[in-house]
């Protein structure tokens, strides 16, 4: 009778060793299978991340482009301001000198030649620079 009841509680004990062993692999590959469920969210977000990050570089380096096309047409557009300034300085240089010189009375005794002359050069020398183009281009830099 003890062998007996020694055989059925070491059987008994088998079982429930076996039970508990296909119990805790059941678990095991429970748990692996949400852990490898939860590594392949993660990669999947990581990718959602990483196509997201590439849109917004392109957005920026496609702005930064723009923005640095702009300041090279500003930049341009700056030259030849300032070409033209310079062109407009040496005019109205040009044109001071002359009409002090204009202001120099003439003296050979008569005040006609005085009025004529001052009409004369008043009127006909001053047309050429009013005639004239401003030339510049982009090609010039004035530093």
């Amino acid at each position: 009778m003890a062998s007996s009841s020694g055989t059925t509680t070491s059987s008994g004990g088998l079982d429930e060793m076996d039970q508990r062993k296909k119990r805790r692999m059941v678990s095991n590959r429970e748990s692996a299978r949400r852990s490898r469920m939860r590594k392949q969210k993660h990669l999947d977000d990581l990718m959602t991340q990483l196509s997201q990050l590439r849109d917004d570089n392109n957005r920026v380096m496609s702005s930064i482009s723009m923005t640095t096309q702009h300041y090279i047409n500003v930049e341009a557009e700056n030259s030849v301001l300032r070409a033209q300034v310079n062109e407009l300085s040496h005019r109205l240089q040009s044109l001071n000198e002359i009409n002090e010189f204009m202001k120099q009375p003439i003296d050979i005794g008569t005040g006609f030649i005085d009025e004529f002359g001052d009409e004369f050069v008043n009127n006909s020398l001053s047309y050429g620079y009013v005639c004239q183009p401003i030339l510049a281009s982009t090609d010039m830099r004035m530093y």
